[in-house]
């Protein structure tokens, strides 16, 4: 049965007359007290002052009044009315704006509380400057304002609505197109938009004359979907969102907004509830505790073109130096913003010679002290220190100063907080269904769906969004074993096999490929690094060849055998020495890094130097040699921040680093200061040597001297770089000097068993701390044979210390 609903004819107003409100008259619904209290809150913003009529300008007369009949087909059924303004219509755009009907144009305009809508019409092109004819809108039911126009072909219009007697300017989103295509939505239906960032979220837009935002929602499962922001009280009545098909998308063009605005998506579930949820790929968020997203426009000019060039250049880092300095940006040094840092930390990872920079997860987050690895904001670089183009601002000077910017990305899970991705459309979207595979046991969050098309698109394209929108050069992708097994940290029945009865998660095995595949194609330059801390076969091995597709992988088992090793009182290490020399059995079969993280560092496990055994000065040798030890070793390298200067607490994220100990006025200050001069040393010595980076992933590129002086505690090899031009690490882990200690050496030139070799590196050394005990002269070997090779010297090795050798 067709509803109909008689109503008042539609007036053509004469511009001379008063308003209604000018006479004191109130029309329309009257506004309620309460929101009269929130006024200043609820009130969009003007788009163009009224302009002045012309002197000249003609009266309009009024229309007569139109047959009830006709004005009939400009309402709503009052059913379809109830669904618009409780939030559940899932196609707002085919009743409201301006829509042919066989007597004219029906026009419909929701706006709860208004007073008055007056349509005006405009120019042909729509020029508001050129005001044409105006219409009063009729009141039918909860704030849904219609009528009915003679014109056959509406020229482009405005509104002027009315609340409290003042009179706002507006445009009608209701009239214009969607902001995605057909190309977009076919995209996203297939899980293949590599730019999804650029037609999902909020992005200022102008439309012909009209300028505001165009927002799009993923949320296939809602039944109807509005925005709420701080341009409309927090109440979503007046900008339902229409869906786009089955592609699941909703969208909205809202005029008169722009930059900064805040708002969120109301989402009504289909069992009757309504949600508040921010904007999954909102490039901008408010600083937490408060969770609103926040519209952005870039307005940052990148100054790093040569670096990008460059980087484009370089086919991959495994034969290029990297050593990286990991940071926590907001306990680097508390209270510093993003511009701030830019001044500050190139300068101090410039002047200790770090190549890169791992910042840890800078995408928002709802609670500070899970560092970032609970992310709420994929898309959004945590306001906590600045809006998206101050860390745009830091990127870029880092890059200026040559040095290259790694972050920590968390595709492996994310928090279950009401306001996030946790079943946002009211059922598991993001989120598998089956609750054995949704929890993360270890982390109390919940794990992505990696089988589901469009989450694997929304993760993929966050990958090329931080490397594409914001230059940075790599990713390290954290957890990665979490998503690789099926039965992660979860025993007997407390997971769900794949459809062979397996443990492995196959999904997430394609979703990573992926990944790497279109960061890969997309970014040329960039590496992926992935935490990984089980023997999964072919983490590093490029996609084609059925591998996971990194560039490198974190050396775990390196990083727990060796400070397994240190931990132990040199008297005992004699039992332990293979847990330091077996990394060289599996040293090639993925492309490693060596990482001293901020893992090792928290949780009670104290600093780097308090695994040491032994007192302060033993601690800090052990350190010194362990470092140059790692330093010399295959493998690109990592050291958290705190750790290059040897603080003695671990890691606190809101105090950060203990950068007094280095002031004078700490009496261990030279203490500390020996340390950070000496991994200044080892990153300058390391970055002019290609011995110890070129064939880092070439087993051309190592050969043990001796691996089995298990009795003395050494550990001697020798690093090539492709022309097989040598450096020579000796590591003495015996607090004991060991005088004419005869090492083998390589041969620099064929025949030449006599060559000279300077010590270019002695952790013993005074200025480090040490004690000065070494080889201040040039070595000579002679033509003893030794350790299987044809020539061999005495040295002096420092007692707990690392020297280098290179041939003179």
């Amino acid at each position: 049965m067709t509803h109909r609903r008689e109503a008042p004819a539609v007036t053509k107003l004469d511009p001379t007359r008063p308003t209604a409100a000018a006479a004191g008259g109130t029309g329309g619904t009257k506004v309620p007290d309460t929101f009269r209290a929130i006024r200043p809150a609820v009130t969009p913003p003007p788009l163009r002052p009224e302009p002045e009529p012309a002197a000249t300008a003609p009266v309009a007369p009024t229309a007569p009044a139109a047959p009830a009949e006709l004005a009939a087909d400009a309402t709503l059924a009052p059913s379809e009315v109830t669904r618009l303004v409780g939030g559940w219509h899932h196609n707002p755009h085919g009743v409201l704006g301006a829509h042919p009907v066989p007597q004219g144009t029906a026009v419909r305009v929701l706006r709860p509380f208004a007073e008055r809508v007056v349509l005006e019409t405009t120019g042909p092109d729509g020029d508001p400057s050129d005001p044409g004819d105006q219409y009063e809108l009729t009141h039918q039911q909860d704030g849904l304002f219609t009528a009915l126009l003679p014109h056959t072909d509406l020229p482009a219009y405005r509104l002027r609505v009315s609340y409290d007697g003042a009179e706002l300017v507006q445009e009608d989103g209701y009239r214009m197109l969607p902001t995605l295509g057909d190309t977009d939505l076919h995209l996203i239906g297939e899980g293949r938009h590599e730019e999804l960032w650029k037609v999902l979220g909020s992005h200022v837009r102008t439309i012909g004359r009209v300028s505001g935002t165009a927002f799009a929602v993923w949320a296939p499962n809602a039944s109807g979907v509005r925005v709420i922001g701080d341009f409309n009280g927090w109440s979503g009545a007046a900008h339902p969102m229409r869906s786009l098909g089955g592609s699941g998308v909703w969208e909205l063009f809202v005029p008169g907004i722009g930059e900064g605005t805040r708002y969120k998506y109301e989402i009504a579930t289909r069992d009757g509830r309504m949600l508040q949820k921010a904007d999954p790929l909102a490039q901008a968020t408010e600083a937490p505790p408060a969770t609103a997203s926040v519209v952005h426009t870039s307005s940052h000019t990148w100054q790093d073109q040569d670096w990008l060039a460059d980087r484009a250049a370089t086919a991959t880092q495994h034969d290029a130096p990297m050593s990286v300095y990991e940071v926590h940006l907001a306990s680097w040094r508390p209270g510093l913003t993003y511009r701030e840092l830019a001044v500050s930390l190139p300068a101090y990872v410039s002047e200790l010679g770090f190549t890169h920079v791992e910042l840890m997860p800078v995408m928002e987050h709802p609670f500070g002290g899970s560092w970032g690895y609970q992310v709420s904001g994929f898309y959004a670089p945590t306001a906590r220190l600045g809006g998206p183009d101050d860390f745009k601002f830091m990127i870029d000077a880092l890059h200026r100063a040559g040095i290259g910017v790694i972050v920590d990305w968390v595709p492996a899970h994310f928090p279950k907080d009401d306001f996030a991705l946790r079943q946002f459309d009211g059922q598991p979207l993001y989120e598998p269904a089956d609750p054995l595979r949704a929890e993360h046991p270890d982390w109390g969050t919940l794990e992505f769906d990696y089988g589901r098309k469009e989450v694997r698109n929304f993760l993929v394209a966050n990958a090329v969004f931080w490397c594409q929108e914001y230059h940075v050069d790599g990713l390290r992708v954290d957890a990665v074993a979490s998503m690789l097994y099926l039965d992660y940290s979860r025993e007997g029945d407390a997971w769900t096999p794949n459809a062979g009865g397996g443990r492995e998660n196959w999904d997430a095995v394609g979703f990573l490929q992926e990944m790497n595949a279109t960061v890969y194609r997309r970014c040329p330059g960039v590496v992926t690094i992935a935490e990984e801390s089980t023997a999964w076969p072919g983490v590093t091995r490029p996609t084609e060849h059925s591998g996971l597709g990194f560039g490198l992988k974190w050396n775990m088992g390196w990083m727990h055998d060796s400070l397994d090793y240190m931990s132990h009182d040199p008297i005992h290490r004699r039992y332990h020495h293979n847990e330091m020399t077996f990394s060289m059995v599996y040293a090639y079969s993925e492309n490693y890094l060596l990482p001293i993280s901020h893992d090792e560092v928290v949780h009670g496990k104290g600093s780097l130097v308090s695994k040491m055994p032994g007192d302060w000065w033993q601690q800090r040798a052990n350190m010194r040699a362990y470092l140059a030890y790692m330093w010399a070793h295959p493998g690109k390298k990592l050291l958290f921040m705190g750790q290059e200067f040897a603080q003695g607490a671990e890691w606190n994220h809101d105090t950060g680093p203990q950068w007094w100990v280095l002031g004078d006025d700490w009496p261990a200050a030279p203490d500390h200061r020996g340390v950070q001069d000496l991994v200044r040393d080892l990153n300058r010595i390391y970055t002019d040597s290609p011995a110890l980076w070129r064939l880092d992933t070439d087993p051309a590129g190592f050969a043990w001297i001796d691996g089995g002086a298990a009795e003395d505690n050494v550990f001697s090899f020798v690093r090539f770089d492709e022309e097989r031009r040598p450096l020579v690490s000796v590591t003495n882990l015996s607090p004991v000097v060991r005088a004419d200690y005869r090492v083998g050496l390589p041969t620099v030139r064929p025949d030449v068993h006599d060559s000279v070799w300077l010590e270019v590196l002695n952790t013993d050394a005074s200025a480090y701390g040490g004690g000065g005990v070494g080889n201040p002269d040039p070595v000579k070997a002679d033509p003893t044979p030794w350790n299987g090779r044809d020539s061999s010297a005495e040295l002096i090795l420092p007692p707990l210390g690392t020297i280098w050798l290179s041939p003179a």
